[in-house]
């Protein structure tokens, strides 16, 4: 096949733009990328089920859990990693990879938890809250629980390395650019499919009756069936990607090795201090990664907040987690509803800026109402009682709303937008610029806004005192979002002026 865009008709085109001799290529990179999500899915919810409603935890634990556990955990993988891509081939990098994440969710059912009143250093734990700061109080949280931490610090990494630099990895390396404006779409219908399974999964698990046998730990049963799907997902993934590199990377039609090498060449890896001398002088990329950089903070502020309300109404991990794969399954619905009908028309109907700022407002106006909600609620408390509910019920349910709104949209329209506005970069702008953001904007806007949370928190003493302050930061931290968008605007899709063309209007 030739590398111009293929034509499909008009419905066909939105629906299913796929030649039928590419399926031998697309299903199995589709089931992939599910079962990669999947796992995902089923941890994420999971691990916060397991930190939220520990002993003495909370959502005060995860900004620690983040800055101290997660950061240092990935640094020490990339370095891991980084030596054995210089040893092992590609594919013996993968199973190399994924293995010990299969190894951990079967000591995690089978040795860690049932061993858990052993292995948690409770009385040290209470020794050094006695004597730290209240502020203090979610990393004392994390060294008492250290073994749901460390699934916590496992389930981000997954999501990291399998998920993002594996997959992705693996898919930008195989993939030519037109099946990717493909391709890539349907990818993202797969994941949103992957959650939806991932929450009916653990409500089934959920709802498994053992009240024949109450001398049993319930919750060790249950991570048997979350930790073996979890691992037996991580097989059937290997073995995927074991037939698309004996039967797809062997297909000339599919994979040109010297045209990958060629372009994989072509990619610059940037360190961190290289992506901020890009940005500094590339105001353009420089805006892009802002929008990043911006999303990430101000989605980890207000979910931190909206998590602690949740762990507050659910108090018993077995709720906690049903509700939690209650939102997502509604979250899954309504990015595949969005994606398939309200992006596109956005795009074509109002244009490239009016998309953009959906995404910041969306998160602006649902952001500050539940802040506001959160600091005013003991005012709400008497009226809400005469209705029937509390005004935690409300704030949870305001929250998971806003969480709702804030996830589909970026899915589904900040996304799209984002890569739109690579458009008029030449070349080379275009890859720099992706690499120096994908290295600045996604891992510091991440970081960022748990530092922030944790200068509060060593500040004011605990995450309830601090929300009036998240929502103040909140706000200026989205309307930076909206300034880069306005810039952005300026220049998008602007025709830019061939050098002769200035020279003949002279």
């Amino acid at each position: 096949m030739s590398e111009q865009e293929p034509k499909f008709g008009k419905w066909r085109s939105f629906f299913w733009p796929i030649y039928t001799f590419e399926l031998k290529k697309l299903l199995p990179m589709f089931f992939l990328f599910f079962f990669i999500s999947y796992v995902y899915n089923i941890l994420r919810t999971t691990k916060d089920a397991f930190i939220l409603t520990a002993p003495h935890s909370g959502a005060n634990a995860i900004p620690f859990l983040k800055v101290a556990g997660v950061v240092p955990m990935a640094i020490l993988f990339m370095i891991i990693y980084a030596k054995l891509s210089n040893v092992l081939s590609k594919e013996k990098l993968f199973y190399v990879t994924v293995i010990p994440f299969l190894v951990f969710f079967v000591l995690f059912a089978f040795v860690l938890y049932p061993n858990k009143e052993m292995l948690h250093p409770t009385e040290f734990a209470d020794w050094l809250q006695s004597y730290l700061p209240e502020g203090l109080n979610g990393l004392v949280a994390n060294i008492r629980n250290w073994i749901y931490a460390l699934l916590y610090i496992f389930s981000e990494l997954w999501g990291s390395f399998i998920l993002s630099l594996l997959f992705w990895g693996f898919a930008n390396d195989i993939t030519k650019v037109t099946e990717a404006k493909r391709f890539y779409a349907l990818f993202g219908l797969g994941a949103n499919l992957a959650q939806a399974c991932a929450s009916i999964t653990n409500k089934i698990i959920l709802r498994l009756d053992y009240s024949e046998n109450m001398l049993v730990d319930h919750w060790q049963i249950k991570l048997y069936y979350i930790m073996g799907i979890c691992t037996l997902s991580g097989i059937i993934l290997m073995f995927i990607y074991r037939w698309i590199t004996k039967n797809v990377l062997t297909d000339p039609v599919f994979y040109d090795q010297s045209e990958r090498v060629h372009l994989k060449k072509d990619k610059p890896k940037m360190s961190l201090k290289d992506s901020f001398v890009f940005l500094a002088r590339s105001p353009y990329v420089l805006c892009i990664a802002v929008l990043v950089l911006t999303y990430n903070i101000s989605i980890n502020l207000i979910e931190v907040t909206w998590k602690d309300q949740a762990s507050k109404l659910f108090t018993d991990r077995a709720e906690y987690l049903d509700f939690s794969n209650t939102v997502n399954l509604i979250l899954a619905i309504t990015t595949i509803f969005m994606m398939i009908f309200v992006s596109s028309n956005l795009l074509r109907r109002f244009g490239w800026a009016f998309t953009a700022y959906v995404t910041p407002v969306a998160i602006l106006v649902t952001g500050i109402g539940f802040f506001l909600f959160i600091i005013f609620k003991p005012n709400f408390e008497p009226w809400l009682i005469t209705l029937g509910t509390t005004s935690l019920v409300v704030a949870v349910t305001f929250g998971s709303i806003q969480n709702i709104i804030s996830k589909a949209a970026k899915y589904s329209l900040f996304d799209p937008t984002k890569e739109m506005a690579y458009i008029p970069l030449d070349q080379e702008s275009k890859v720099k610029g992706k690499a120096a953001i994908d290295t600045v904007g996604a891992r510091i806007g991440k970081a960022t806004g748990s530092w922030i949370q944790l200068g509060l928190i060593g500040i004011f003493g605990s995450l309830g005192t601090v929300t009036p302050h998240i929502g103040v930061i909140l706000l200026l931290i989205v309307l930076a979002w909206m300034w880069a968008i306005k810039k952005l605007d300026n220049t998008e899709f602007q025709p830019i002026e061939h050098p002769k063309a200035k020279g003949d209007k002279k």
